[in-house]
């Protein structure tokens, strides 16, 4: 626990979590304009001339409890990114400002500190997690009844897209301690974070769109390789014809998360420092 608190120090002594967090707000509140755009479109059924196969899943997205679980998990995209870069952060400053030389002399249990700058990591995702949870939970409900949805807060659906929501974040925070130990350098790793994250995601889901036009809607399985998509999965507030159960999403995030932590800590314990 001394470990844990002295990394949570070093985060609250320094600028990066509140920069990042007023990032964080207006894309919480862009990302929410968009979502009510959506929530319009879905509740007037405003959604043009679709395909049987597509019918289906739009009915699927149309429900109650799917609208409802949107936006109660608004800002997850630009929300995972940013703890995705705290995450980075949290290692690469020590490398950055070229203090980690004293950090493991003050604790030379290599796997300790990174267990350490883990879980430190995990409890700001969750923090910013919480933070746009009640937003969501003070402005969704407005939005519901603005455009004739059932608010859908004893559904249990709903509940469950929210936790998982959660659980997406607090992964995502080790993927990017992860990925800060295996590029030392603050600027690289933030960089190829981003590049990863925006350019995986919009690239993966225009090849597998333009794949299951061709070869089936088997292809959309594939969806779950990628570690954003399978997180939107997630908080999904219904099972979408067509694509992976929710549960599929959760478990490969956790294998990413897994191996990723794990990978971390046997760098570190590896690798020359001075």
């Amino acid at each position: 626990m001394t470990l844990v608190r002295s990394e949570l120090l070093k985060i609250r002594t320094t600028s990066t979590w509140w920069i990042f967090g007023l990032i964080s707000l207006p894309l919480w509140a862009l990302t929410l304009g968009f979502n009510w755009l959506q929530t319009d479109a879905l509740a007037s059924g405003n959604v043009g001339d679709v395909s049987a196969d597509q019918a289906d899943q739009i009915q699927a997205v149309s429900s109650a409890d799917s609208i409802a679980a949107n936006l109660y998990t608004n800002g997850q995209f630009f929300g995972l990114l940013i703890v995705m870069l705290l995450g980075i952060v949290v290692v690469t400053s020590e490398f950055f400002h070229q203090t980690v030389t004293t950090t493991f002399l003050t604790a030379p249990h290599r796997t300790a500190v990174m267990l350490a700058k883990l879980v430190a990591a995990g409890v700001l995702a969750l923090l910013f997690w919480i933070v746009t949870t009640v937003l969501n939970l003070i402005f969704a409900p407005l939005i519901l009844n603005a455009t004739g949805v059932d608010a859908s807060l004893g559904s249990g659906a709903v509940w469950r897209a929210v936790a998982l929501n959660g659980l997406a974040y607090l992964l995502w925070s080790v993927l990017g301690v992860g990925l800060g130990v295996l590029i030392r350098s603050q600027i690289g790793a933030t960089v190829t974070g981003i590049l990863l994250y925006l350019g995986g995601t919009i690239g993966a889901a225009i090849a597998i769109g333009l794949l299951a036009q061709r070869f089936g809607d088997w292809i959309n399985e594939l969806q779950l390789l990628v570690p954003s998509l399978a997180s939107s999965l997630m908080v999904s507030g219904a099972e979408i014809p067509g694509n992976p159960p929710r549960w599929a999403g959760a478990a490969v995030l956790i294998g990413y998360a897994v191996v990723t932590g794990v990978i971390g800590v046997a760098t570190i314990r590896r690798r020359d420092i001075s």
